[in-house]
């Protein structure tokens, strides 16, 4: 397990001090596929490296199984960073040497005879769908195919946690696909930690089971990635996971006065034709103001924003109606106003 509590990270710059980090703590299971997402300058590459000690924290500790790795000699890190490797954007492969050696390569460090490392090796290599590659270099190779030779690499040395920093931002969404399926099939078979930094939330929705959202070095969101998905409570999060919504009221206009908010918790909910059932069943043809839904693990989750026409009682009648339905939660946006003077007048 990985805890980090209370850390800080600053730094010195020309224009002064700047805070990466401030306050920051989680806790990492193992076995957790751990989704760390923020924008640009949020603070996740510094504390990717904070967690493997390439920075050192200014305040606050990372600890691996109860240990401070902050209160270790520099030899003690070192094997500390064999347990916890690591995968980058740009795969910074060995260009000058194959595949195979690029692979053999932290085996070479410590010393592991070379037909055992070789062995070893071609055995991930294998693991990576890349064995017919091992006398290639880099640059025949794809950029795919470059980072399946970086994470058999990685996992030369056995580690325990693998830390993946923008692993794949530099490819295409279906070579994307391909590369979490292989750390998802690489987090099952050999029970690897994995910590994926991203800033792409639909990389998070795919294989994560607990993601944080880090926002100007501050941790704003955590939780469950079914939880933060189906019910963002902070502004970034919302954000990012909804980014077309309508998250603004005020905009609407006063004609929009009686406002739900659904929000998706499962395939069922999500496939059902709600909407028109209702307008069917109680004749209540509500307007969708926004709609944004995502699937995760095959189930789809998401929110959608109505407006219902009429006055209050249509208004408890189709509350009543979408709360029936299962996996779906029904939040009343805006209550309704009793009638404005026009209104009034047009009645008298």
């Amino acid at each position: 397990m990985i805890e980090l509590r209370n850390l800080s990270k600053s730094f010195v710059t020309a224009d002064g001090p700047v805070d990466a980090l401030k306050h920051v703590s989680l806790t990492i299971s193992d076995g957790d596929i751990y989704g760390i997402i923020g924008m640009s300058g949020a603070g996740k590459s510094t504390l990717v490296r904070c967690i493997n000690m390439l920075e050192r924290p200014t305040e606050g500790s990372v600890l691996m199984d109860g240990t401070d790795l902050g209160t270790l000699k520099k030899k003690e890190i070192q094997r500390i960073r064999h347990q916890i490797t690591m995968i980058f954007q740009s795969f910074n492969l060995l260009m000058q040497r194959t595949c195979l050696q690029n692979v053999m390569f932290p085996l070479k460090l410590t010393r592991v005879p070379l037909p055992q490392a070789k062995k070893r090796a071609m055995e991930l290599l294998e693991t990576v769908g890349l064995p017919d590659k091992a006398n290639a270099y880099p640059a025949q190779l794809s950029g795919g195919q470059q980072q399946r030779v970086a994470i058999a690499r990685a996992l030369a040395t056995n580690p325990r946690v693998l830390l993946c920093d923008e692993a794949t931002s530099a490819l295409d969404p279906k070579t994307t696909h391909a590369i979490l399926e292989l750390i998802r099939d690489i987090n099952r078979k050999l029970g690897i930690t994995v910590i994926l930094i991203t800033h792409q939330m639909s990389v998070v929705q795919e294989i994560c089971n607990r993601v944080a959202i880090l926002e100007n070095g501050t941790v704003v969101e955590e939780g469950d990635v079914s939880e933060v998905f189906s019910n963002p409570k902070a502004a970034a999060t919302r954000a990012l996971v909804y980014p077309d919504a309508v998250e603004g009221l005020d905009s609407l206009g006063a004609a929009h006065q009686q406002m739900v908010r659904l929000i998706f918790r499962g395939a069922a909910a999500a496939t059902r034709p709600l909407i028109a059932s209702m307008a069917i069943d109680c004749h209540i043809a509500a307007n969708i103001l926004s709609a944004a839904t995502r699937t995760l693990g095959g189930k789809v989750y998401g929110t959608m924003l109505l407006n219902i026409p009429g006055g209050p009682d249509e208004l408890a009648t189709a509350v009543k109606y979408l709360s029936a339905t299962a996996d779906v939660t029904v939040q009343v946006e805006v209550e309704y106003q009793s009638a404005g003077p026009e209104k009034e007048a047009e009645a008298e």
